[in-house]
């Protein structure tokens, strides 16, 4: 059993055993020069640090399949099954020709999405599962959630007898049950994968992943239609406003709700999480509710350019600063590490910058396949350790995140065995 690693200093260095010379500490060099041959371990590493890696085992280690891993693909094939009863009811109302093209032609704007999506996430990547997960909640729970709720009112209607008007369809009912719908599974992800879910970003990706899957079944709905109601004129007309024109009108509503749970993912827990998610809700129907009833106040152009590219802009922005608050959030906590003796001052300046994860790579590629994915997982998890640092030092100090420290660790060490052993 591997003995839990020691707390990381906070405000001073660890001093150097008594049998290691005292060095002077080197700060890391922020950038790498062109064409730098650079390796895992710094060439000014002190002794200590092998020393402390010495303690932890020389191979990966091993890991058992847990009850969240297996509830986590029971709830794959759910969704599964769900999205076959989409795709079902979607035959019957468009045909296989209609379900056909819609799908291709659905494809360019999530592929658009998803680019997005990828560029946003890459410095801490959120484990591909649960994307997985996120995006077929968007594509078929959230859809049958908002088909049931149409096919509940239409029956209520014909029942009663009295025809709702647009406003209170396109403005109330569509923007709260979709957003409702999205924001299920958003909450599902919050509270199932706590480890994954612990910042802004991490809430933003969820919720732009679940707005693109939705998104992507709607899309291939209004093709469908179009191209059964006004032929191929139709058809084009309506790609080009979903498809071209508006790819991101549903990340932009949703990732509201996914910013809010995220922000209430560093000072909330259990239920009080609840609130925040709310907030966040709101803001998004209020939007999504403007996108709908707008266009039928005043001209499409005009609502475009005063409103989905102002947030569109805006959205550009908050991104930015979170990408550069991630950055920051990297270095000061391996800097912690790294005066633990967990690793070089090389190390940090490799992982928290973008020209020494490129340079990294490079030197890896380098070397073999083999090597260029072990430093793939070394900076990876050496970004997830920092993560999982912060969350400790946000006072929640969990036994699971303490073990999720431990085994990162231990992974970390391992790849760099691996790595400058050449394999």
């Amino acid at each position: 059993m591997t003995t839990p690693p020691p707390e990381p200093p906070q405000h001073q260095p660890q001093q150097p055993r008594q049998h290691e010379p005292q060095q002077p500490r080197q700060q890391p060099q922020p950038v790498f020069a062109p064409g730098q041959v650079y390796g895992p371990a710094a060439t000014e590493a002190p002794a200590r640090v092998h020393a402390r890696h010495a303690a932890i085992p020389h191979t990966v280690p091993s890991r058992s399949i847990s009850v969240s891993a297996v509830l986590a693909w029971v709830a794959l094939g759910v969704l599964v099954l769900v999205g076959l009863a989409v795709g079902a009811y979607f035959v019957s109302a468009l045909g296989t020709g209609g379900l056909a093209i819609g799908f291709v032609l659905a494809l360019i704007p999530l592929a658009i999405v998803l680019l997005a999506v990828r560029w946003i996430d890459r410095w801490e990547p959120e484990p591909r599962l649960a994307l997985v997960l996120a995006f077929l909640w968007g594509a078929t729970a959230s859809v049958a959630i908002a088909l049931v709720v149409d096919l509940t009112v239409q029956v209520s209607v014909l029942l009663v007898g009295v025809q709702p008007s647009d406003v209170l369809q396109y403005g109330v009912q569509a923007p709260v049950v979709e957003e409702l719908a999205k924001g299920i599974g958003l909450l599902i992800l919050f509270y199932a994968a706590r480890s994954q879910f612990d910042g802004p970003v991490d809430g933003l990706v969820y919720g732009a992943v679940i707005a693109a899957g939705f998104a992507f079944s709607e899309n291939i709905q209004y093709f469908g239609l179009a191209l059964a109601d006004g032929g191929g004129g139709l058809l084009a007309q309506t790609f080009i406003l979903r498809g071209i024109v508006s790819p991101f009108a549903h990340v932009t509503f949703t990732a509201c709700t996914g910013l809010a749970l995220g922000f209430a993912a560093r000072r909330h827990r259990g239920v009080a999480a609840l609130g925040p998610f709310f907030a966040g809700l709101g803001v998004a129907v209020f939007l999504h509710a403007l996108w709908n009833l707008l266009p039928g106040w005043f001209a499409f152009p005009a609502v475009y350019v005063l409103l989905e590219v102002p947030i569109f802009a805006l959205w550009i922005g908050v991104i930015v600063m979170l990408r550069r608050a991630e950055i920051r959030v990297t270095a000061d906590r391996l800097a912690e590490y790294a005066a633990g003796g967990w690793f070089t001052p090389g190390e940090v300046a490799m992982i928290s910058t973008g020209d020494g994860r490129r340079g990294a790579k490079a030197w890896a590629r380098s070397t073999s396949r083999v090597a260029e994915r072990a430093m793939q997982r070394f900076i990876v998890e050496a970004t997830r350790l920092a993560f999982c640092r912060q969350r400790i030092l946000a006072g929640r100090d969990r036994a699971a995140d303490r073990r999720r420290e431990t085994e990162l660790l231990e992974s970390i060490t391992a790849l760099r065995r691996q790595l400058l052993a050449g394999r």
